[in-house]
Parts: C-alpha cells; sequence; structure tokens
C-alpha cells in the first residue's frame, strides 16, 4: 500500500483550489449549459477544471499513476488501471449544483491502490472549504482559516442525523432510513455529505442510484480515515477500478451506526 505523506496531501489540496479558482471564474458569469450524452449537464468550468488537474499531477506530482477523469472518460480516454494505482478524478461534482447556483459543488481527487482509496481531497470552492483525508491524518480548512483535524462521532443514543441528496430523492431512499433511527436530516448537494459525516455533523448518508467512482472515491477515503467506512448495501466496502467504473448502491456512516432494533 502507498505510503501519503503529508507533502502530497497538502500537493493535491493545492490543485484543488486552484482548480475551484477556475471554476469561480466561470461561476461568475453568464455561462453556457450543454449536455453530455447521459442527460446529464456540463460546462465550460468542468473542462476548465479537468485540464488544469490533469496538466498540474502530471508536471508537479508525477506522470507515473494513470488518471481516470469525468470528462476525459466520457470522451473515451480511460487508460488501464490494472495492478497499478491510479488518479479518480472528478473536476466538477454537483454541476447541477454549480447551474442552480447555490454553491454546493465540489473538486474531487483521489488517489486509489490496491482498489482502496489511500489518499482524498474535496474543495468547495464557493464555499471557501476544503477537506484531506489519508493514513497521515483527516484535516479540514474553511477559507484561509487554520486546518483542523477531524473525526466521525460515534453514533448519538438519540437518534442518527442522515445526510440525503438535495437532487436525488426516492421512495427507495424513504423505506431505506425507515430502518434507522433518525432524529434528524439535513441535505446537501455533491459530495459535501461525505465530509458532514468525516467531520462529525451527520452520521449517515445512503445513495440509492447510479454513481461512478470518482464522484465518491474523495469522500470514501476522508470518512475513511476519519474513522467511518463506505460500504455497498451488503456491508462490503466499496472497491475502485472495477469495469466501467460504475457503483452500486451504497452507505457512508460513522462509528456505532446500526440498524434500529
Amino acid at each position: 500500500m502507498l505510503n501519503i505523506s503529508l507533502d502530497l496531501l497538502t500537493q493535491v489540496g493545492d490543485i484543488t483550489k486552484r482548480a475551484g479558482k477556475e471554476i469561480m471564474k466561470v461561476y461568475e458569469t453568464d455561462f453556457q449549459v450543454e449536455e453530455k450524452t447521459d442527460k446529464s449537464p456540463v460546462t465550460k468550468a468542468d473542462k476548465a477544471a479537468e485540464e488544469l488537474i490533469i496538466r498540474s499531477i502530471r508536471s508537479g506530482i508525477s506522470n507515473k499513476y494513470p488518471i481516470i477523469s469525468e470528462e476525459a472518460f466520457e470522451d473515451g480516454h480511460a487508460p488501464d488501471v490494472t495492478g497499478t494505482p491510479f488518479w479518480l478524478v472528478d473536476p466538477l461534482d454537483g454541476t447541477k449544483e454549480f447551474v442552480n447556483r447555490n454553491g454546493e459543488f465540489t473538486v474531487n481527487i483521489a488517489l486509489i491502490d490496491v482498489g482502496k482509496p489511500v489518499l482524498g481531497v474535496i474543495h468547495a470552492p464557493a464555499l471557501g472549504l476544503t477537506y484531506w483525508g489519508a493514513e497521515i491524518g483527516v484535516f479540514s480548512q474553511n477559507g484561509d482559516k487554520e486546518e483542523r483535524t477531524i473525526a466521525c462521532r460515534q453514533a448519538p443514543a438519540g437518534g442518527l442525523t442522515a445526510m440525503v441528496s438535495r437532487s436525488h430523492r426516492g421512495d427507495d431512499m424513504e423505506t431505506f432510513l425507515a430502518d434507522y433511527n433518525i432524529a434528524d436530516e439535513a441535505t446537501s448537494g455533491s459530495s459535501i455529505k461525505f465530509c458532514r459525516v468525516a467531520e462529525g455533523h451527520a452520521d449517515i448518508y445512503p445513495r440509492i442510484g447510479r454513481t461512478m467512482e470518482w464522484d465518491i472515491a474523495a469522500g470514501h477515503a476522508i470518512v475513511h480515515f476519519a474513522g467511518g467506512n463506505v460500504t455497498d448495501m451488503d456491508g462490503n466496502e466499496m472497491r475502485y477500478g472495477k469495469p466501467g467504473f460504475e457503483n452500486p448502491n451504497f452507505i457512508a456512516k460513522g462509528p456505532g451506526v446500526a440498524k434500529a432494533t
């Protein structure tokens, strides 16, 4: 398993912040929205951020490992990741939130080794929030303030706080949540939901529906190293480098979270 240094974690965080600045340049204009083959929205912010991230990883960190990035994958560029560590990049997670201008969109970068995320960084440029996660530690930063260490909380005896998607919710989600002692719910877009679990503001984040590996790998790293876990619905830890890079339904949760008895 790769040994992740604090310097590497910081370098990746700096890349997400620079990508965030490119995104905000577009966010503050009257931008155009295009439609991808899967009918999801895409803007020039997605593409500008992706170009910066890929260029920065290859020139500033290393060209050793392949990069799987959302927009490049959409264009048919999917290098072989068999038997090697690789990067997973979502240059703009939450494009719907970006289009709706509610600020809840992120830049996600993860490094995968032996099917598991060993590094994850999430930056929310409109909110000024950044989260880093690796075995060396899990940190958050608000704007230019000093970074602070974060951790998942133990499941509260009085009931759980569930993170639910602002854009994806249906009857299946209601059925799932009914099995848990939910005292409160909070909504958010993009991978911010993982961060809320990792910093102890929420306890469980289930996702029922289609997601891709680059959507969740950085969040998985942050939750995992903060003391939680991210599993499929059968309790198996999520794996990366799957054919097609598509995920099953999953649950991110803090320690002690279990179904109500």
